[in-house]
């Protein structure tokens, strides 16, 4: 009888290893359990590099025809959250943001990808910069597997209306949580 339950213990932990790693996932080399100084906003009262992270992803979901990227603190002191990083329109055969990709005029983006509006007023990534005494801040970076190639949004479109259009188009999504506070 300790047998069959022992193989059955160590089949169910191999099968569900299995399908663990086939789920679609996101990665970076860059975010560990928070923020650091590289990534944080450089303007409302912080001095950072405002560095975007290296973000990748894996075992995208068959149909899929572009990914978008945010990154979202429901945190902030607004009543709606505060949006750091809107990107879309990324090409499917594009599995990596590189690290410092958030900033426009490196043009280190994927060629195609549209990084719009931000919480911050501007397009691009603006990195963490929580009211100080504030509290621990979450940061969601979201990944999402796309059914369509194009959003047929540009670059001014606020963060509200991609939201939108992505709520309509995921197929799937995969999220990294990373925290700050200053």
């Amino acid at each position: 009888m300790r047998k069959t339950i022992l193989f059955f213990s160590v089949f169910v932990l191999f099968c569900s290893t299995l399908l663990a790693q086939k789920t679609f996932t996101l990665t970076s080399k860059d975010l560990g359990g928070s923020f650091t100084k590289t990534n944080e906003f450089n303007g409302f009262g912080c001095n950072g590099d405002n560095a975007s992270p290296q973000l990748s992803w894996t075992n995208v979901p068959e149909g899929t025809k572009s990914f978008a990227i945010t990154c979202y603190d429901p945190d902030a002191p607004t009543g709606a959250g505060w949006w750091h990083w809107v990107v879309f329109d990324i090409p499917v055969n594009n599995l990596e943001m590189v690290a410092k990709a958030g900033n426009p005029s490196l043009n280190l983006a994927p060629k195609g990808a549209i990084q719009s509006m931000t919480s911050f007023g501007a397009t691009g990534f603006g990195g963490p910069c929580p009211p100080e005494g504030h509290g621990i801040h979450t940061y969601i970076f979201t990944v999402y597997a796309l059914k369509t190639d194009k959003l047929g949004l540009d670059a001014n479109s606020n963060p509200e209306l991609v939201g939108y259009y992505l709520w309509a188009n995921t197929l799937a999504k995969a999220s990294i949580v990373t925290y700050y506070q200053r």
